[in-house]
């Protein structure tokens, strides 16, 4: 939260400043006292008030044009969160029929994924830092502007209101009201401008990031695994280190496309359950995973005698079904064994030799059926894992390329054939999850950066340059729209007041009217506005 606590620009009666009352003609010297209390405490800093004051009037030329620019800008949003304002009021009163939730997302900057209810201890440092970072360069601003004016700053206040953070600038107020109008925006309008540029900042590193690192990492090409809490199901599996490659054939590039991804898989997975039919107990193929396991290896596994679908598969060993699949190149689309029917039998056969043969069905990420739902031959049957309820089987394929037998091989790539390269150097494998997908998707902590030479804590960093840009474009778009909402004690309310200076043909009374009426209703409906924000995303 960033605060104001200046004489507002262009009021005619005189007011009660909570600044200090001097006019001084070069930065103050004098000693600052901090205030402590149970509901209240500030840090008031004095050091750099003469460095700020001698770059403001040494740059003086190039900062008014610095700052002039940002009047336009912040006017725009002025304008720009007002209307928003307005649609937000239509929505109250129900006279427009669109998405409320976006247009309060829109107007304070929030995100589920900064200011989500579920932050971790690290993710509140990130927020810490980066709500430092935004106020620091929002007040600095300020300040830079009003030295480039000649008004030097008093004291830069960092306080904590409660239980919420914030800053003020303190500059004299009776020099501010010496100002023109357009002058004095660039003040009030500086702070909205620095975060905004803050932001384009974080943006642009944020893009160029695989760039400046690629000399020391490599981007793009498999996540890599941060970590792996004991509590995931991938615990046991996945290492620290380990590349995930694909999942069910999929090539991974990045942590992005492992989230993507395994979403796609549940929805998809969602669809079959609900349009999937049993014909005469063989499992019918819509979206089915398969495997194409020969005659001989179903002869010598156990065929299981069911008895009210009750499975008897030992522990080490899992379920599987076979499937009817339809291919215009078979004459005989189902396959009846001698003996007992197929309809009786099931297999019970180990995954991990399963998961080795070629793939059946059209329930895979990857087109590998090519529009045929069978391509098993003669000699072997397409068998499909049954699928317990609530459970997704899928095939995870990493690699662990600083493992002993990799570093030996010199591996520092990955082929895109899969998992067999791997194996035969025993540089990773597959394995198969079954349970539920995204949470096991969000339990791993992943990494599109792999360090070129081993894994260390430098394999960190990029994860650490990534979320700190993120949180700081997020907290610094925060401060930057919130300042500019024409509410109380705001930047807004200083903006619209001497923006409302321009329209001469308004009277005094008048403008004051409409000051009032604008800041009485935007404070109502941004309270309104945050407070569903707040119990939709936190209660």
């Amino acid at each position: 939260m960033d605060e104001r606590r200046w004489r507002r620009h262009g009021r005619g009666q005189a007011q009660t400043s909570l600044l200090p009352l001097r006019t001084p003609t070069r930065p103050s010297r004098t000693t600052l006292s901090n205030t402590v209390s149970c509901c209240y405490c500030d840090y008031k800093i004095s050091a750099l008030n003469t460095s700020l004051y001698h770059f403001g009037r040494k740059q003086a030329k190039l900062l008014k044009i610095w700052f002039s620019i940002g009047v336009g800008f912040s006017l725009t949003a002025l304008l720009g969160v007002t209307l928003i304002l307005v649609w937000e009021l239509g929505n109250f009163l129900h006279l427009f029929h669109g998405s409320s939730d976006l247009s309060s997302s829109l107007l304070f900057g929030f995100s589920p994924q900064v200011y989500g209810s579920r932050l971790s201890v690290a993710d509140a440092g990130y927020l810490l830092l980066s709500t430092l970072i935004s106020v620091s360069v929002h007040e600095f601003g300020h300040s830079i502007a009003a030295a480039s004016e000649g008004i030097p700053t008093e004291y830069i206040a960092i306080f904590l209101a409660v239980l919420f953070p914030g800053a003020l600038v303190a500059l004299n107020y009776e020099l501010l009201e010496e100002l023109q109008p357009f002058t004095a925006l660039r003040v009030y309008c500086a702070g909205v401008w620095h975060n905004a540029v803050c932001c384009a900042v974080c943006a642009l590193v944020l893009f160029l990031l695989p760039l400046i690192l690629s000399p020391f990492y490599i981007h793009g090409e498999s996540p890599m695994v941060l970590d792996v809490p004991s509590t995931s199901p991938l615990s046991g599996y996945l290492s620290p280190g380990d590349a995930i490659v694909s999942l069910d054939g999929k090539r991974i590039h990045n942590d992005q496309e492992w989230m993507e991804t395994t979403a796609l898989i549940d929805e998809r997975t969602l669809q079959s359950s609900n349009l999937s039919k049993s014909f005469e107990g063989l499992a019918i193929v819509h979206q089915m995973k398969g495997y194409c396991v020969p005659t001989s290896v179903i002869e010598e596994s156990n065929e299981m005698l069911f008895i009210e679908n009750q499975s008897a598969c030992p522990d080490d060993l899992t379920e599987f079904v076979a499937v009817q699949c339809f291919n215009s190149s078979k004459s005989d689309n189902v396959n009846i064994e001698d003996g007992i029917s197929q309809r009786q039998r099931r297999h019970c056969l180990n995954a991990k030799d399963v998961v080795k043969l070629n793939k059946c069905g059209d329930g895979w990420v990857t087109e590998i059926t090519k529009g045929s739902s069978c391509l098993c031959s003669q000699e072997e049957y397409c068998l499909n894992p049954v699928p317990l309820p609530g459970s997704i089987w899928v095939e995870i394929t990493f690699a662990s390329p600083y493992s002993p037998e990799c570093l030996q091989l010199g591996r520092n790539s990955f082929p895109a054939s899969g998992a067999s390269d791997f194996s035969e150097h025993k540089c990773g494998g597959t394995f198969v999850f079954v349970g539920d997908l995204i949470s096991m998707a969000h339990s791993v902590r992943l990494t599109a950066y792999q360090p070129r030479w081993g894994f260390s804590f430098s394999a960190h960093l990029p994860n650490i340059l990534e979320k700190s840009l993120m949180y700081t474009f997020h907290v610094s778009l925060t401060l930057a729209l919130l300042n500019s909402l024409p509410v109380y004690f705001l930047d807004g309310e200083s903006i619209l007041e001497v923006a409302l200076c321009h329209f001469t043909s308004l009277s005094s009374r008048k403008r004051a009217k409409v000051m009032r009426a604008c800041l009485l209703g935007g404070t109502l409906i941004s309270t309104l506005s945050f407070m569903r924000i707040f119990f939709i995303n936190f209660w």
